[in-house]
């Protein structure tokens, strides 16, 4: 429906022509909402709407702050939930993914978790130092490594990253009183991340040693396809989440063979979830502001991305935090808690201190969601649901106009953001707490999508031309 609407035609629709024009500034009802602003850091261009600013959106408290230890997150349910219910969780989930399959259920037939079951393949071994035997490194070319400004190693590895597949990039300086705390204590598998003075990274049986002298961080976003994940929690919407950790993992590896080429470290994460919280790194380095459902939320893609990182030796001009009303707008919005099937996410308008579970850390500002609810529902359906990122109203491809207008509005006029929910409910819908995906599950099918189901060319400038 937005999509044919013209801009003077959806403003008059809103009432916003005339008196109500007063609420939004000229420049935002002018040309601003699809303006490129090329001044920003490390060579990101965003659009005008999105402002950088000196600290995130998220309040923080560093001196509460602790390097936190992975293994309480709940991607290791059992020690909050008691082991006789999560053995019968785990036998519903075989029950349920079985009895649905047979049934030939929409979203969990054969063809659906035949996709799944090829999505997460392919994908490179992952390790937290890349075997340096297989890397033609400068030394063995017989030249000097690559040197540069901050700025120019920024531009460059932005480059390469999008090139690679990366959507967005940002980079984070390591400091020891704030930054520094974002790196895990303990990675999954239980070995300690240590920062220490040595010359070169090592890891051993028990730990994962980070030169001190590596102090910069590039974090990057991998699109999630928006119109697969509107069919979640079924699998066919939940496998576009293994696709996304596949095509990650690839990045990283060519990521680690770009920099060891040109002279300098390449430390990742040696299996999922490790070596540093990385919606926070996100956050720190300006590729979006923390949601209400604790997941870093993008001004280009909304919620459709997953986040990485890797630590580096090479000097990189810093990304600042933006501000783009992402945060601001999560606190009327609301529509993710209403729509969370297991009533796992906060409603309370302002976020909180007070943390809720040891899966969360603590020194931030946040909504902090009930993760063993979550968790509970995903055995009951099967997948890693993903409803809250589907029905956000950030998660659309932003080519109507009203998700410009939206955008703009939203960074620029926060006391409108309960009417753009409401505009989202009526244009976009609200499944409520039911559970049912967005959109139809069989026609997913007969869809003719781009590549990955994704939009390469949205969020970046030049790939309009």
């Amino acid at each position: 429906m937005a999509d044919n609407l013209t801009r003077r035609e959806f403003l008059k629709d809103l009432g916003l022509l005339g008196a109500g024009v007063t609420l939004a500034p000229g420049e935002i009802v002018g040309s601003s909402i699809i303006d490129w602003d090329d001044e920003k850091t490390a060579g990101v261009k965003r659009p005008a709407w999105v402002k950088t600013v000196g600290n995130p959106t998220t309040e923080i408290d560093w001196g509460k702050m602790k390097r936190y230890d992975e293994r309480l997150t709940l991607r290791h349910e059992p020690q909050y939930i008691p082991k006789e219910r999560y053995d019968k969780l785990v036998a519903l989930q075989a029950e349920n993914l079985s009895k649905f399959l047979k049934a030939n259920k929409a979203g969990y037939t054969l063809r659906d978790v035949a996709l799944q079951a090829a999505v997460g393949n392919g994908k490179s071994p992952t390790s937290f130092i890349l075997d340096p035997k297989g890397v033609t490194t400068p030394e063995k070319r017989g030249v000097a490594r690559w040197t540069g400004t901050p700025e120019d190693a920024a531009q460059m590895v932005t480059a390469a990253m999008r090139h690679m597949g990366a959507a967005t990039i940002g980079y984070v300086p390591l400091e020891t009183e704030t930054t520094e705390k974002l790196i895990y204590g303990i990675d999954p598998d239980g070995k300690e991340n240590l920062i220490t003075d040595v010359d070169m990274p090592a890891e051993n049986d028990k730990q994962r040693i980070i030169p001190k002298k590596a102090r910069w961080v590039i974090v990057f976003t991998v699109q999630m396809s928006q119109e697969t994940l509107k069919r979640a929690p079924v699998v066919l919407g939940a496998q576009t989440t293994n696709l996304t950790y596949t095509r990650a993992a690839n990045i990283q590896v060519r990521l680690q063979y770009f920099l060891m080429s040109l002279g300098y470290m390449a430390l990742a994460g040696a299996t999922t979830n490790s070596l540093g919280i990385a919606p926070a790194f996100g956050v720190m380095g300006g590729l979006g502001e923390l949601s209400r459902y604790n997941r870093l939320i993008t001004p280009e893609y909304g919620p459709m991305v997953r986040v990485f990182r890797i630590v580096t030796d090479l000097p990189l001009a810093p990304s600042k935090p933006i501000d783009a009303g992402l945060n601001a707008f999560c606190k009327a919005c609301k529509k993710c808690a209403e729509a969370c099937p297991s009533k796992a996410l906060s409603f309370e308008t302002e976020p909180t201190w007070d943390v809720k579970g040891g899966w969360n850390n603590s020194g931030h500002k946040a909504w902090y969601e009930d993760s063993v609810k979550c968790r509970n529902y995903w055995f009951e359906v099967g997948t890693n649901c993903g409803i809250c990122f589907a029905v956000c109203p950030f998660a659309s491809k932003n080519l109507a106009f009203m998700n410009s207008f939206r955008n703009a509005m939203a960074s620029n006029v926060p006391v409108f953001d309960g009417v753009l929910k409401t505009l989202d409910d009526v244009l976009y819908g609200n499944p409520g707490v039911s559970g049912v995906p967005q959109k139809d599950i069989t026609s997913w099918w007969k869809l003719d999508l781009p590549e990955y189901g994704i939009d390469s060319t949205q969020g970046h400038r030049d790939g309009y031309a």
